[in-house]
Order: structure tokens, then C-alpha cells, then sequence
């Protein structure tokens, strides 16, 4: 038992491990001028995805309680829905922008 649980442990690190590089290797690169209120928004939405991926990091290790990731997924769902919502709407206004007449 004890052999099997010390396996999960070294299992669940190089995943961890590996999500994490990979992750690392998918990050954007920051972007040159953004409006004040837009760019706060996005190092918000930022930060909830980074505290996400540590506590799901956290959890796989065993350092984190199962609450703890379900919250924390919770509120990365919360921002991503958010995000998505207001892409549609920038999306949405570029579209009748382009509708106008010249």
C-alpha cells in the first residue's frame, strides 16, 4: 500500500511537472498597447488562470484539498465565461463597424 501511494506521489509530480513546462511553453507573449482598463483586466483574468494552475498543481501533489480546487475552478470558470462574453462583444461591435456605410 504504502508502495503504491509513494508511486502516485512520483506519478502525479512528473505530470505536474510536465503540465507545467508545457504551459510555460504555451504562455503569450505580452502585447504592446492595450487600453488602462482592458489591460487590468487581463492581468485580473491572468491571475485567477495562474492561482487555477497552482492549486490544480497543488492538488495533484497532494498539497491542496479537494475544496480548494473546486473553488478554484469555479472562479477560473467564472473569468473565462467573463472573458468570453466580452470577446463576443468586441467581436460583435467590429462587425457592425464594418456594416457601416462609408
Amino acid at each position: 500500500m504504502i508502495s503504491l501511494t509513494t508511486a502516485a506521489l512520483q506519478t502525479g509530480s512528473r505530470v505536474a511537472s510536465a503540465y507545467a513546462e508545457a504551459r510555460a511553453a504555451a504562455a503569450p507573449s505580452p502585447t504592446a498597447a492595450a487600453p488602462q482598463g482592458l489591460s487590468a483586466a487581463a492581468r485580473d483574468f491572468a491571475a485567477v488562470m495562474e492561482q487555477a494552475d497552482a492549486t490544480a498543481l497543488g492538488a495533484m501533489q497532494g498539497r491542496n484539498d479537494t475544496q480548494a480546487l473546486v473553488q478554484s475552478i469555479a472562479e477560473a470558470q467564472i473569468a473565462l465565461e467573463t472573458a468570453v462574453a466580452i470577446r463576443d462583444k468586441v467581436v460583435e461591435a467590429y462587425q457592425d463597424i464594418l456594416r457601416m456605410p462609408v
